[in-house]
């Protein structure tokens, strides 16, 4: 009798233990899903235009293309990096069950974002400039000096939309994001059709319809949080406080930003090198096909990220350090199996891949070829992304960001660059070059992760989310 007494209560204790984990796969499942959704109807608004676009010549897609390309990586990018400082505060502040914060922290990011867009405008008045400089066409910089203007409007669109998802998203409001970003996708097809085709307004008229969507989406999104009973306990109104969380938002937002951009900037860096090459317009497309294949695949791992972020930010700042480490293991088990299952269907289907793209025999082997050196920058790039989920959850940006600063510019990109130049492998060699610097950032930051003390975490977010109180 003494010696079952044991066995029963260890069994006891498994059957908990998978109890919590089947739990926390039905919590994570039912945030990543529409998440994803999000993500990738957010995506399609830019792909519309430029698809659109590109029935009137080739002039008006080329500088649309390349405007486009420039302002997500000046702007978009940075708002986008910037309100990851939200995740962790505001995450945090919900799990505490300090509701009100919740508002402060989103006016906070809303007007520090209208600061930051400021000279992000004035560098888009000077894109032309900027363009010719680095070489492009006159014609095609001034067109693209043309689209980036009529998006100032979008990028002031974006510091509202963005701070106001990521309050939904730290209550785990997915549903109103996922319906508002599919209404405003409807509507941006035919009002991209009405400005572009109808008035005759070319790569004006994309830019204006975009804008006009991005609104939108700010219109849906800021109904929802006023009108809804679901944002009752977290809806407050403006105070003086929000211009005093200023510093503690930068705090965060800034190691955020430059953990998401550096990634982000290394590929764009990657793209232009590749022009350098002997026999550019082979090479530069098999390296944009590559980037487009790798950015499509984005939005599911960012899903995956933005429920890690969300459920460890909640679990810390409510005290419950093991459920926060509940979550992460979760979360990275289902990143490898979804990454896998991707994997094996893009290496059997790497023959074919190319001439979804592209009939040109050349650029189809060649993607084929590049096929399995995607497929390892794939597997990375999920582990990278979830765990800077992690980060932004935990409130160890910093830690991510000069991991990313070290890996891909003082590693990655000049081992890139000797293997693509030097070595003479090409675009194979660039990307290759890209793959090491992931691996070396996804062996980092797991380890960081692995090493993580929960305990303290916890302790740190309860400090946060008390932190200026009287």
């Amino acid at each position: 009798m003494v010696e079952e007494l044991p066995q029963s209560l260890k069994e006891k204790k498994w059957q908990i233990n998978w109890d919590a984990v089947s739990q926390e796969l039905k919590k994570t499942s039912r945030f990543m899903a529409p998440m994803v959704a999000v993500t990738v109807f957010q995506y399609l608004l830019q792909v519309v235009s430029v698809m659109m676009v590109g029935h009137l010549g080739e002039l008006a897609l080329s500088s649309v293309a390349i405007a486009t390309s420039l302002t997500n990586v000046t702007g978009f990018s940075l708002l986008t990096g910037l309100v990851g400082g939200m995740e962790t505060l505001c995450g945090q502040a919900y799990g505490a069950q300090q509701y009100h914060k919740l508002s402060t922290y989103t006016y906070t990011a809303i007007i520090s974002l209208f600061l930051v867009c400021i000279p992000i405008c004035v560098l888009w008045c000077f894109m032309d400039k900027l363009l010719i400089l680095t070489g492009q066409d006159h014609s095609i910089s001034v067109e693209a000096r043309k689209y980036s203007l009529w998006v100032i409007p979008a990028i002031f669109g974006g510091a509202i939309s963005k701070p106001l998802t990521r309050y939904l998203q730290a209550q785990s409001l997915i549903f109103p994001m996922l319906l508002s970003s599919f209404a405003v996708l409807c509507l941006h097809l035919p009002i991209s059709w009405a400005f572009i085709f109808k008035l005759e307004l070319g790569n004006i008229g994309a830019a204006i319809a975009f804008s006009i969507s991005s609104w939108l989406y700010v219109l849906f999104l800021a109904s929802y949080v006023k009108l809804s009973s679901s944002c009752e306990k977290t809806r407050a109104p403006f105070s003086m406080e929000a211009f005093l969380g200023i510093r503690q938002f930068f705090r965060l937002a800034i190691p955020s930003a430059v953990m998401v951009c550096l990634k982000w900037w290394s590929f764009e860096v990657l793209a232009l090198v590749s022009g350098l090459l002997p026999n550019p317009k082979l090479e530069t497309s098999v390296m944009s096909i590559c980037i487009t294949i790798s950015q499509l695949h984005f939005s599911i791992p960012y899903g995956f990220g933005a429920a890690a972020s969300t459920r460890v930010s909640n679990e810390l700042g409510a005290g419950n350090p093991q459920k926060a480490r509940m979550a992460v293991q979760v979360i990275m088990f289902l990143t490898v199996i979804e990454t896998l299952v991707f994997n094996t269907s893009l290496f059997g289907s790497r023959h074919v891949l190319g001439k979804a793209f592209s009939n040109e025999k050349q650029v189809v082997d060649y993607i084929a070829a590049m096929t399995p050196f995607l497929c390892l920058s794939i597997v990375t790039d999920s582990l990278q992304i979830v765990i800077t989920g992690i980060a932004r959850g935990s409130g160890w940006q910093h830690i991510g960001a000069y991991i990313n600063l070290v890996v891909f510019y003082v590693i990655a990109i000049p081992l890139a660059v000797v293997l693509g130049f030097v070595v003479h492998l090409k675009a194979k060699g660039l990307w290759i070059g890209i793959v090491v610097g992931c691996a070396i950032q996804s062996i980092v930051l797991s380890i960081v992760t692995g090493f993580t003390d929960w305990e303290k975490q916890a302790k740190k977010a309860r400090e946060r989310v008390h932190e200026g109180r009287s």
